[in-house]
């Protein structure tokens, strides 16, 4: 026997139907079975009202992540795919495109500081290419004003990592 899966639009229909008590409890019903329900939960009540307050808070704890950085260019590696599973989970509650390329230029940053230039470990240079691949095509998707801003601090930044590692090709990710 399954269950039969409900549309959001099935969801939200019936949710308009029902008291306040009953949504709350079923919120809180929700929040119990999984952690990142929780935290999401945690984030739209007490968070979306001050996003950039929020993007700083973000910055700040991976930030911390970079400085305890291991110096083993495989543990280094791992750190780095934790730092992005973070950004990952809170640019998914914050749904913006904008706060996600602002924090993911942070963490590129954070990556040039941190790093080791000396590293000729593959995994270790995908994780910044793929980062900034993934910048690029996020400005791009941005609106036009919103473009300029990000472009300029996009293409330093780079400029900054071209100058640090001799294996990055700056021609190569310019925007």
């Amino acid at each position: 026997m399954s269950t039969i899966t409900h549309g959001l639009q099935d969801i939200k229909k019936e949710l308009q139907h029902l008291p306040a008590e009953q949504i709350t409890a079923l919120c809180l019903r929700l929040a119990r079975h999984k952690k990142e329900n929780k935290e999401l939960l945690a984030y739209l009540l007490f968070e979306a009202h001050d996003e950039a307050a929020f993007i700083e808070k973000v910055k700040a704890e991976a930030g911390f992540m970079f400085s305890q950085l291991p110096v083993q260019s495989y543990n280094a590696a791992k750190a780095l795919r934790k730092i992005l599973r973070l950004i990952g989970k809170y640019t998914k509650f914050m749904a913006s495109k904008g706060a996600e390329a602002e924090l993911l230029i942070n963490f590129c940053t954070n990556y040039i500081q941190y790093a080791d230039r000396r590293s000729s470990y593959k995994p270790l240079r995908m994780i910044l290419t793929r980062q900034l691949e993934k910048i690029r095509g996020l400005i791009k998707n941005l609106h036009e004003d919103l473009q300029f801003d990000y472009q300029d601090n996009y293409n330093n930044m780079v400029e900054d990592a071209a100058s640090k590692f001799s294996w990055l090709n700056k021609n190569s990710y310019l925007l």
